[in-house]
């Protein structure tokens, strides 16, 4: 039986709460710092304000698109006093486009932030800092990114297809005409591809598209269902006009519609060509992905007799330069695979003493037999989770050097800590601006015993 409360009424404990403020409110605000993505920071009725697009200084109008509790998260609308460090977006999509979040943002000061962000890390989570700092890798600031996921949703109630990038904070589609961080090869394809796929027979089989940039230009287009011939006649004109692969996904892996292409990039600097497939991981900046192998090589310093240990290896990004220095290469990686496609690699570049094992790394590693005689020299390169279950076995692997490649400055920071645990020392430590106009932080770490 229902309990009556004879019309007593309760409240928490602490008190009125206060009314949540309304997705879509425009508010004018004073931008009192940044934080470490890039966003502007404002503080009114007890709330603090994050909102992307402004800067230190400045008064602004800022659209609220999302609230929790005493977080507000915002977009400027408008700047009515703008920051002498402001300077005008190079794209017209920036401040709508969820790709690019830092443009009005000098690329000198962009890369100070995230040199901030990276210390920060650090000290707050490890209280460490590194016996010296390395100047940043960077590349240029625009037209540097070699790969680009299109996103295409077919509206029914319109009967047209949307194509382009998300929206910011949305699952919108924002039409593009342009994207300046897109390497020049792709940029015709970008603008040429709404109307290709929009005059298909049926183009809400289109599930999305992809565009690549290396060895060849190439396009993927996932598709829900079986194109037809026509369309298939179609995409295959587009790719010959544009002089780029066509590769289909269906319901398996993505194949190439003539097998005998292939995908692949360059390493120069070492004469080596590194083949992969649509869904392998890549890293997008090719100048930038260059400068940190190289980083890499000169920090972990290997020496002909050693035997060198790569976890996460991927594709064989920097197991293969290691192997042309070094004794022995032992690279592991959890994919399967990216392990074939990694010794395909070392093959196909004459390199035998590469070896490489695909492994859970949450496991313990000296179980597997490839650990057995320990290493000389480590290098890391984890997903954005971090590494804390491998760097918790460190010592027992013996190797004196290690670099540490991160994507994530949080991770980095606690397994640095654990690292120290395990009797190693942080020498250097350096950011990867791998993501120009974005605050994304990418970085490098060299820890000795």
């Amino acid at each position: 039986m229902a309990r009556k409360n004879g019309g007593l009424r309760f409240q928490p404990s602490g008190g009125t709460r206060a009314a949540q403020v309304p997705v879509g409110k425009k508010q004018r605000l004073t931008i009192e710092r940044l934080a470490n993505d890039g966003r502007g920071i404002a503080f009114i009725d007890g709330r603090t304000w994050f909102v992307s697009g402004a800067l230190p200084g400045e008064e602004v109008e800022a659209r609220v698109l999302d609230a929790r509790s005493k977080v507000v998260e915002a977009r400027t609308e408008r700047v009515f006093q703008a920051s002498p460090e402001r300077r005008p977006e190079p794209c017209v999509h920036a401040r709508i486009c969820g790709g690019c979040s830092v443009q009005h943002i000098p690329h000198a000061e962009q890369l100070a932030l995230k040199q901030r962000m990276l210390a920060e890390q650090l000290e707050r989570l490890g209280g460490l800092q590194p016996e010296s700092w390395a100047e940043p890798l960077t590349s240029q600031e625009f037209a540097y990114r070699r790969r680009a996921r299109i996103a295409v949703r077919w509206d029914a109630r319109n009967k047209r297809l949307e194509v382009g990038f998300r929206a910011a904070a949305s699952q919108d589609i924002v039409a593009i005409s342009e994207c300046p961080v897109l390497v020049e090869p792709l940029q015709p394809i970008l603008r040429a591809l709404p109307a290709l796929l929009g005059g298909l027979q049926a183009p809400r089989a289109i599930g999305h598209v992809e565009l690549f940039q290396g060895t060849a230009s190439a396009i993927l287009v996932r598709h829900t269902e079986p194109l037809s011939e026509v369309d298939l006649a179609r995409l295959q004109a587009f790719c010959s006009v544009h002089d780029a692969q066509l590769w289909l996904q269906g319901e398996g892996a993505p194949q190439p519609l003539d097998a005998s292409q292939v995908l692949g990039y360059c390493l120069d600097e070492w004469d080596l060509q590194l083949a992969y497939r649509p869904g392998d991981f890549v890293q997008v900046n090719a100048a930038v992905n260059a400068a940190m192998v190289a980083q890499a090589l000169q920090w972990l310093a290997p020496r002909e007799h050693e035997r060198v240990l790569d976890l996460f290896c991927g594709l064989g990004n920097f197991a293969l330069p290691l192997a042309q220095r070094a004794r022995e290469v032992i690279a592991v990686e959890g994919v399967q695979a990216m392990v074939e496609g990694a010794a395909d690699n070392a093959r196909s570049n004459g390199l035998a003493n590469a070896h490489f094992y695909q492994a859970d790394l949450s496991n313990p590693l000296a179980e597997a037999g490839w650990a057995a005689g320990g290493f000389d020299a480590i290098v890391l390169d984890p997903p954005r989770d971090g590494a804390l279950q491998v760097v918790r076995q460190m010592a027992s692997l013996g190797a004196r050097r290690l670099v540490y490649v991160s994507c994530n400055p949080t991770t980095l920071a606690r397994d640095s800590g654990e690292l120290l645990q395990q009797g190693y020392r942080l020498k250097k430590a350096g950011i990867l601006d791998m993501f120009p106009q974005t605050a994304h932080v990418e970085a490098m770490a060299l820890f000795e015993r």
